[in-house]
């Protein structure tokens, strides 16, 4: 009987560069012959992997950590943070000197111009320095925001906001979703819809962000370039994803 295979984008399908190796595009089109359904489960925006989707021909995706998920190109759930909580933070953030990046379905929003903290988190998508501002969060639904700090500065917006959750993805940067927003959410969102089981599920990542959905699943891989706390929650630990990790585990469970 075909599962349902939930790939991680950054660090699990992209290798460090960014890029999809050949190895798990091939990967990916064989274990659909074999009968397996396939999915994203990423913390992108929606207009972030509009090329995966169309390289792997997919159209069932979580993305925001949960907070938009789309089933077979249908929008089936989307979650966006409260604008007053937005409000809150965009103020606190100010007062600290923080600048934040501000998502919906189609585009990112910038508070400020010109900050390296952006251009550096940023830029390491492959994508460039967003438009500026500052209020439109007042008038856009936001499914997920940036806010743009150090881990060490994190921690004043953990206890000044508890109804926030905060995961960090770069070294100047967290998400921001509500509190028990998550991959996993957004999986059993399309599970239910399906009428499949988590145990039918089969999912792949290496983030902060990928450890709900690690816990979740019936089968869970790491990527060897995961970070150690991701790894401890894992079933089984690929080979890193530029060593064509990603192929290899999936051969190796089977799905091949």
């Amino acid at each position: 009987m075909g599962k349902i295979l939930f790939f991680d984008v950054d660090g699990t399908l992209f290798d460090t560069n960014k890029e999809l190796p050949q190895s798990a595009r091939q990967a990916i089109m064989e274990a659909r012959e074999n009968g397996h359904r396939i999915a994203i489960s990423t913390g992108r925006a929606p207009f972030m992997i509009e090329p995966v989707l169309e390289q792997l021909e997919i159209d069932s995706y979580v993305c925001f950590n949960g907070q938009y998920v789309v089933l077979e190109s249908e929008v089936i759930h989307a979650q966006a943070i409260d604008k007053n909580y937005l409000a809150d933070v965009t103020r606190f953030a100010g007062e600290h000197g923080h600048p934040l990046v501000y998502l919906d379905e189609k585009k990112m929003v910038s508070s400020i111009e010109d900050h390296p903290h952006i251009d550096q988190g940023i830029s390491s998508l492959k994508f460039p320095y967003p438009e500026v501002d500052d209020r439109y969060f007042e008038h856009h639904p936001i499914y997920q925001t940036l806010i743009f700090c150090t881990e060490q500065e994190e921690s004043a917006y953990v206890n000044a906001f508890p109804h926030l959750k905060f995961v960090r993805w770069h070294s100047v940067s967290c998400d921001v979703l509500p509190v028990g927003g998550s991959k996993a959410k957004g999986m059993e969102f399309m599970l239910k819809q399906l009428g499949l089981s988590m145990e039918e599920a089969v999912a792949f990542g290496d983030g902060l962000n990928d450890i709900e959905m690690l816990k979740a699943a019936g089968v869970s891989v790491a990527m060897g370039n995961a970070l150690p706390e991701v790894k401890k929650h894992a079933d089984f630990i690929a080979e890193h994803v530029n060593a064509g990790g990603l192929a290899k585990a999936m051969k190796e469970l089977n799905l091949l």
